[in-house]
């Protein structure tokens, strides 16, 4: 495989040519970088952490494909990954895996100290998530435990320390997770029920719609909370308002449990996460 081809196929086993995935990671940590740096985080800090969410979801990315390598053959939407194809080898993958970890370790270096303490925790949640599917009900709630956690570290980067808010709005993404990533296994239910996957879809069975409506109920009230206790106001609560109505689409996608809605749902959430950020910037933006 020649030079080219190569960086092709770890493109896409990263997932670089699919940003969704770095942006629904990306936006907790917004969200929380903001608030935690009273509306001004230094650009700096920002860097760091933009940064270091596409290196660890690439890390992430390829530690599921590698965990998966043995399934993703025999369903429609995977069976092309480099991994299943033998494009990259499990050696090489592990090593870019390891690469990419250490480089988003050596960025944070010139933090807190207890944000490098929490990187630990990141490492062994993106490493540990792909495995979880095996014999976790709702993996999707590690996964959103995992997307998450760049909250209390984006806390612990500014206050050096991890308040109570950053806690709740790892719960909120947790939620979220849970409603975005059902969405995204209605998609798979099929063939993960041929292979033995275990995923939210599956567990919530004929009440898959109603869990991932409620989902994103609870994930707005415990925003509403989180908001409550940051002293946020009128524009975040709007943009609450217009996150209910995105989510409000997405069952008017799902309901019919349609692949390709199911999957458009799914991506949508973007929007979710951007709207949520947008109240919080001007939020700080509009006060005296």
């Amino acid at each position: 495989m020649n030079l080219s081809a190569r960086l092709n196929a770890w493109e896409r086993l990263m997932r670089l040519d699919k940003p969704i995935g770095i942006l629904l990671l990306a936006w907790p940590t917004l969200w929380a970088l903001w608030v935690s740096g009273g509306g001004n985080p230094s650009p700096f800090m920002v860097w760091i952490f933009m940064l270091g969410t596409v290196l660890m979801r690439s890390a992430g990315c390829v530690m599921n494909d590698y965990a998966d390598r043995n399934f993703d053959g025999h369903v429609e939407r995977t069976k092309n990954r480099p991994l299943a194809t033998g494009e990259v080898s499990t050696r090489e993958a592990l090593l870019l895996a390891a690469g990419l970890s250490l480089c988003a370790f050596i960025l944070i270096l010139p933090l807190h100290r207890l944000v490098i303490a929490l990187s630990f925790a990141a490492l062994f949640l993106a490493a540990s998530y792909p495995f979880t599917k095996r014999f976790f009900a709702i993996p999707q709630a590690y996964l959103g435990i995992a997307f998450g956690f760049g909250a209390p570290m984006a806390y612990a980067a500014q206050l050096y320390e991890v308040p109570f808010e950053a806690w709740l709005l790892l719960a909120a993404n947790v939620f979220w997770a849970v409603a975005y990533d059902t969405e995204y296994a209605l998609v798979d239910r099929e063939d993960d029920l041929k292979i033995g996957i275990r995923t939210s879809a599956i567990t919530f069975g004929r009440f898959d719609v109603a869990a991932i409506m409620s989902c994103y109920a609870i994930t707005l009230a415990l925003l509403a909370w989180w908001g409550t206790r940051e002293g946020l106001g009128l524009p975040f609560y709007v943009s609450l308002a217009v996150a209910a109505g995105i989510a409000g689409y997405h069952w008017t996608l799902i309901r019919g449990r349609e692949r390709a809605a199911c999957f458009r749902a799914f991506l949508h959430n973007n929007w979710f996460g951007a709207a949520v950020f947008a109240g919080i910037v001007l939020d700080y933006l509009l006060r005296p």
